[in-house]
């Protein structure tokens, strides 16, 4: 599972802009990017990016244990 894809799909899911997403989670549109490419993130970073996008990452990341894909 590839956290940072399954971040960026749900933003874009919930029509927001990437410029929205950084104010909301106080960053830079850059860094968001960065976040986008990434394979693992930081837990506190991830619950902050879980509740701005109303929407739980560690269960998605939970239920992916042991799947081969």
């Amino acid at each position: 599972m590839h956290i940072g894809n399954c971040i960026r799909k749900k933003l874009k899911e919930g029509g927001h802009s990437v410029s929205w997403f950084a104010l909301q989670i106080c960053c830079t549109r850059t860094h968001c990017y960065k976040i986008f490419r990434k394979e693992s993130i930081d837990t506190e970073l991830l619950e902050r990016i879980c509740r701005v996008l109303n929407h739980n990452f560690f269960e998605d990341i939970s239920n992916n244990i042991g799947r081969k894909d």
